[in-house]
């Protein structure tokens, strides 16, 4: 059984900001996690990763999924872009 971190979007940060909270309805980024949350299946990952046991927990398939996805529909096609917006624009 795979290992992933914990990527709840109900979790709060530093700046007591819940993420879930931010995702209005009928926007791109509330359809997209609709779909990943209660739609797509991306259990054939948890095969995959042999985590169960030892090494560090993966990042949730999903999670990865939606973060190219968006990066795209928002025009980011760099995946360092991708990452220095992860880092910096959830702050």
């Amino acid at each position: 059984m795979a290992r992933y971190t914990n990527d709840s979007i109900d979790q709060n940060t530093m700046v007591v900001i819940n993420f879930h909270d931010h995702l209005q309805p009928g926007t791109f980024e509330h359809t997209l996690n609709l779909l990943f949350e209660s739609h797509i299946d991306l259990s054939y990952f948890d095969e995959i990763y042999a985590n169960d046991e030892a090494g560090h927990p993966a990042y949730d398939p999903a999670i990865l999924v939606k973060i190219i996805l968006f990066a795209y529909y928002k025009g980011v096609t760099s995946s360092r872009e991708m990452e220095w917006s992860c880092a910096n624009n959830t702050r």
